[in-house]
Parts: structure tokens; sequence; C-alpha cells
């Protein structure tokens, strides 16, 4: 019970920078963990090959979609019961966090099991070519089917995540990427399995870090109980998972097609333009999952002040968080662009082509990732304050609304420059509506915040 209590005072009553830290700085380290052990996966298969790379590549998408079921319950909960937990509602919340655990989990094996059925042409369809086919499928073929437990720890993250559990979830994190890091040039090369071995290290890495989390449930370490007869289908609890749920499954179904339609555009360009989208698009998702995860921290804050109606508390967390964020973010740009030379070599044995396509997206999209930052935040508080349609909206910007017109035109007018150039300028517009959609957020905020009760005192002070 003193752990509980402690996690609630961390969420409504410890200094805002102080539990950002607290919060934030554990899970951002665990997705950084986990970012790198993705990048290991894309580093040790690079030694095999181009086509080998290009294989992996391809194969990413597939794997991110699978996983956003764990983001529909798991992060859709998640806002839920940040507000809950600020209501003192503790018997909602452990319906909530019940039923979205194990939702995830049989929905995710139903898309799993109908991915693989399909796996061919998914993967012809995510570029493919007749010469990388093979290793696709060799390396699909494993790596979609243990992803029942990525689904299941994706969920778990964000369940525990929003409790202010954050060493938990980065403990979970660290412990499978540190694993993969390990056995990822004992499968690949030691034992001669190549990209399936790179495969087999992903699976096992995730068991273990589902080991963890299901210790920390049969320990009883949650502010949640997790039991199957809690589970509640009912209109109220669904609707409200779903609300947020849908946009976030809405959100990397939109990710994993827009990598799927850069891979496939850089496929016209040939095999070396396609197996350098693969670094690029790892290193990448590098920052921007540090980013998230820093935000996981956020998120509970932001829910938790909301519910609770601290207007105040939510302010200065969202203008600590902005602030934070963008620092980071401008110090990953600029040295994701500076040094875009030397990152790419470590990723190829020599393909001159590889390298250049490689330096110069980096270069690009490095600029533009300075912007993510303040985009992120909104994105995500706008979803946390229960604000569907406006999160929706703004989430589905960057690889949506903006990206789809600027990946489908640019490449017929600037050619490959037209697919390296078009998620830069997503990112620029996104940047632009968000600043837009912020300035009408906080014209509310403000308002709620000056809206205080009449007093007694001053009611007898009424005419």
């Amino acid at each position: 019970m003193n752990t509980q209590n402690n996690k609630m005072n961390l969420l409504g009553s410890v200094p805002v920078p102080r539990a950002l830290l607290s919060m934030g700085l554990p899970t951002m380290a665990g997705m950084l963990i986990n970012a790198l052990y993705s990048l290991a996966d894309t580093y040790f298969v690079g030694g095999l090959g181009t086509v080998q790379m290009a294989a992996v590549t391809v194969a990413y998408p597939l794997g991110q979609i699978v996983v956003g079921l764990g983001l529909l319950f798991g992060n859709g909960a998640a806002a839920y019961l940040s507000r809950l937990l600020g209501q003192d509602n503790r018997k909602t919340a452990n319906a909530v966090a019940s039923t979205a655990l194990y939702s995830s989990i049989g929905i995710g094996a139903i898309a799993i099991l109908l991915s693989l059925f399909f796996l061919q042409p998914i993967l012809r369809q995510f570029g493919a070519l007749a010469d990388i086919m093979p290793y696709a499928l060799s390396y699909s073929r494993i790596y979609i089917t243990f992803s029942i437990f990525n689904v299941f720890n994706v969920a778990m993250n964000n369940i525990v995540s929003s409790e202010g559990a954050a060493r938990t979830a980065m403990l979970a994190l660290m412990s499978g990427a540190v694993l993969n890091v390990i056995l990822d040039p004992i499968f690949i090369y030691t034992l001669g399995l190549g990209v399936s071995g790179a495969a087999i290290a992903t699976a096992l890495s995730q068991m273990v870090s589902s080991a963890i989390y299901i210790t920390y449930i049969l320990r009883k370490k949650s502010v949640f109980t997790f039991h199957i007869r809690e589970c509640r289908f009912s209109g109220d609890i669904l609707s409200e998972i779903l609300k947020i749920g849908v946009p976030t499954l809405l959100f990397q179904l939109l990710t994993s097609i827009s990598i799927a339609m850069i891979n496939d555009a850089a496929k016209e360009y040939g095999g070396s333009a396609l197996a350098a989208m693969g670094p690029v698009t790892k290193i990448l998702s590098m920052g921007t999952l540090i980013v998230y995860g820093f935000l996981k921290g956020f998120q509970p804050i932001a829910g938790y002040s909301y519910g609770a109606k601290k207007y105040e508390r939510l302010l200065e967390a969202i203008r600590t968080a902005t602030l934070w964020s963008t620092i980071f973010c401008i110090i990953f740009g600029l040295a994701t662009a500076i040094f875009s030379g030397p990152i790419m070599t470590q990723f190829t044995s020599g393909d001159a082509q590889m390298i250049q396509t490689g330096q110069r997206a980096l270069q690009i999209n490095g600029l533009s990732f300075m912007l993510f930052g303040v985009y992120t935040v909104y994105s995500f508080l706008f979803l946390v304050m229960g604000k569907a349609r406006e999160g929706c909206l703004l989430g589905a910007c960057r690889q949506g609304i903006c990206f789809l017109p600027a990946i489908l035109l640019l490449p017929h007018i600037l050619g490959l420059n037209g697919v390296i150039l078009a998620q830069p300028v997503a990112d620029v517009l996104s940047f632009v509506i968000t600043i837009i959609m912020a300035v009408r957020l906080h014209r509310e905020l403000n308002a709620a915040r000056n809206r205080k009760p009449l007093t007694e005192h001053d009611s007898n002070r009424q005419p």
C-alpha cells in the first residue's frame, strides 16, 4: 500500500520537474535500449549483405502493425487509467486494466495468424523484390509468430507507465534489449543462422521482457489487479479505451504504412537505395522512441492533473515537457545530420550508393526532426485529456494527412530526392498545424484555471 501511495504522490504532488524526471527518464532509458536492439538487428544483419539488409527493412513495418494492437488497448487504457487514478476510482481502473490486457492478447493472436497466412503478398506490397523475398520470409515467419509477446509487452508497458511504475517498464525493456544485443551475433554468425538467427534472438528477448511483467503482476506490485473475471466489455469502458486506442492504432498503422511506402518508392532506384532506408528508419526511430519514452512520464502526470482539475500543475507539465523534449530533438537532429556519413558506413561493407543515399536522407530528416518534440507533446496531450477528435487529427498529420500527398507527389517531381524529402515536408506542415491547435487548447486551459469556485465569503459579498 505504501508503494501505491508513493505512486499517487508522484503523479499529483511531487514538483513537476522532479516527477517528470522520476517517471520519464527510466522509461526513456528503456525505450532507448529497446531502439538500440532494433538497430542491433539492422547492424548485425548488415554484415550479411545488402539483400539481407533489405529483407529486414521490408519486414519491419509488418511487425509494427501487429504491435499496434498492443497500443490499441494499452495506450487507450493508459490515458483513461491516469484520469481514473486522479478521480480515485480504483474499481473501474482494475476493470479497465484487465479488459485492455486480455483483449490485446486475443486480438493480437488473430492478427498474427492472418499475417502469416498472407505473408508473401504482404511482403511483396511492402517492397520485397524477387531476390529479397526468400530472406524476408525466413525472417518474418519467426519475427511475426513470436510478436505476440511484444503485443503483451507494449500493452503492459503503457498500463504500468500509467500508474507511475516507470522503473518496472524500464527494467522489462532493457532486459530484453541487452539480451538481444548479446544473442544477435551468436545466432546470426556463430550458429550460422543468418537472418533467421536475428529473428530468433528478437523472439527470445521479447519473451524475457514478458516474464518480467508477469512477475510484476504475480507479486502484486501493481496498483491494478489483472484478473480475467474483472474484464468488463461494457460500452462505457470500451468506448473510453477505444476513443483513445483507435487513434493510437491509426498512428501506428500510418507509421508502418509510411515506412512501407518509402521502401516501395525507394526500390524503384535499386536494392541499395531500398537497403539505405533501413538504417535511416531505425536511427530516426531511435530518436522518436526516446521522445516517446520521456513523454510516457508526462502522460500520466498530465492525465492525473487534468482528472483532478489541477490546471496549474498541468500547464507547468506541458511547458516543461515541451522545453525538454525540444532541446533533445535539436541535439539529436543536429548530431544525426552532422555525423550522417560515419553513421551510414557502419551498416554496409562498402556499398557506395547505399552510403550516399542514407547520408543524404539522414541529413535532411535530422534537421526536420528538431520539430518533433513540440508535435509529440500535444499529440499525447489531446489524447490523455480524452479529446479523441483533436488527438486523432493531430496524430494523423505527420504520417498521414501531410505525409501521403508528399510521398505520392514528390518522387514523381524530384526522383529519389523526393522520396527523401517526403517526411521532412510532412514534419514542417505538422508542426504548423500543432502550433495552431496548441494556441486554442491553451486558451481553454487558462480559462478553466481562472474559473474559480465561489466561496462562502464571496457569496456574502453578493448584493
